[in-house]
């Protein structure tokens, strides 16, 4: 499928993917570009990259693919350096996990169409590093791929292609609405299993007491600080409306507990009872 590819961000995404594409012979070579040595150390070691770089100029020289596997925050001025060095038939994807900002700065600074795709595989864990990749770990899981009028048709098709060939579903979304939806079904319920997680703990020792109920709601707490603030400063629209309308759900039913109104709580876990089968599929 590519000659080289220049993985920008070796962590857990990033070296899955290396590790994906090298067992599917997706790439004749892998180019991983990271800001610290010893993660590029663990990736050469783990064979999810042939060769490794500190520069991402040096890093992306002869690639026919980029994919920027590092934080949300960073996608936008590594866009910037790229723009300026990639080769014209290069295609450039990311797997950040907002959309809205990274596409509108794209659009606004790539010439038209751009070979940009922006991209953002659903699969996660609470863990992170290069130590943590698995060929598999994209199995079974949803890519989200950006779909607009200014984007590389031939582009896109090759990236939607890449995240088929290790073993996603490719669905296109307008990046806005990827940020409204995912703002409301990953990182608002990411903020509230921090509070509620933040709240048990003021309780001091109370370990024995945890079922697997606070289990569930607080599993994705453990995730990376850093990985939730970036996501949380480039979606900050939709994760403030998430938010109110979080809290108008609280506000009602606080006034329903106080007012001992017992066939409005009912009602209430009913609701969300019902909401939950239609979103989720077991």
């Amino acid at each position: 499928m590519f000659k080289q590819v220049t993985i920008a961000g070796v962590g857990l995404l990033g070296s899955s993917l290396g590790l994906a594409m090298k067992s599917r012979g997706l790439a004749k070579r892998v180019v991983g570009v990271g800001r610290r040595q010893c993660s590029l150390d663990v990736a050469l070691e783990r064979g999810a990259i042939d060769v490794s770089s500190l520069d991402l100029v040096t890093g992306v020289e002869g690639s026919d693919c980029v994919v920027l596997a590092g934080p949300a925050a960073l996608v936008i001025p590594m866009l910037d350096t790229l723009r300026l060095v990639v080769n014209d038939d290069c295609i450039i994807t990311d797997v950040a996990s907002t959309k809205g900002a990274i596409a509108a700065h794209a659009d606004a600074t790539w010439h038209a169409p751009r070979r940009f795709i922006g991209a953002h595989p659903m699969a996660g864990a609470e863990v992170f590093g290069p130590e943590h990749g698995e060929a598999h770990f994209y199995e079974g899981s949803v890519c989200l791929v950006e779909e607009g009028d200014t984007l590389d048709a031939g582009a896109r098709a090759k990236v939607c292609a890449l995240w088929e060939a290790v073993g996603t579903e490719v669905v296109g979304i307008d990046p806005a609405k990827h940020d409204d939806i995912l703002a409301h079904t990953s990182h608002v319920p990411h903020i509230l299993a921090s509070a509620i997680a933040e709240l048990a703990g003021q309780q001091g020792d109370i370990s024995k007491f945890v079922g697997n109920g606070f289990r569930d709601v607080t599993r994705i707490a453990a995730g990376r600080p850093e990985t939730w603030r970036d996501i949380s400063l480039t979606n900050k629209a939709a994760i403030l409306q998430g938010v109110k309308a979080m809290r108008g759900r609280l506000d009602e039913f606080s006034a329903l507990l106080a007012a001992e109104d017992g066939a409005g709580l009912e009602d209430y876990f009913e609701a969300g009872k019902v909401a939950r089968e239609k979103v989720v599929e077991e």
